[in-house]
């Protein structure tokens, strides 16, 4: 179980007791079974599907200009700046 922030109030085992008697007693609302919540689980991954090689933040610094420039033709930039490295790299191997 994760860490608690501070100042968390957690039920007591009475009210937590109350709570899922309530819950039970209304069709419209009663809680997963545990069968329940493993077939939801892997829907709940939200975002982008993880990489077999993920790209690594870094910080590099630009002229100004240059940025602008880059920046100014549009969505993907980042991606397109990776490509012209990495075609560079090919043409200028240390090997």
């Amino acid at each position: 179980m994760p860490a608690l922030k501070p100042g968390t109030i957690l039920n007591t085992p009475e009210e937590d007791a109350t709570i899922t008697e309530a819950a039970m007693s209304d069709p419209d609302a009663m809680p997963f079974t545990d069968e329940e919540w493993a077939s939801v689980k892997p829907l709940a991954r939200i975002g982008r599907p993880r990489m077999a090689t993920p790209k690594v933040p870094t910080t590099i610094r630009f002229d100004a200009d240059v940025l602008a420039a880059l920046k100014s033709s549009g969505r993907g930039w980042q991606t397109r700046v990776n490509e012209a490295v990495r075609d560079w790299l090919k043409l200028h191997s240390a090997a």
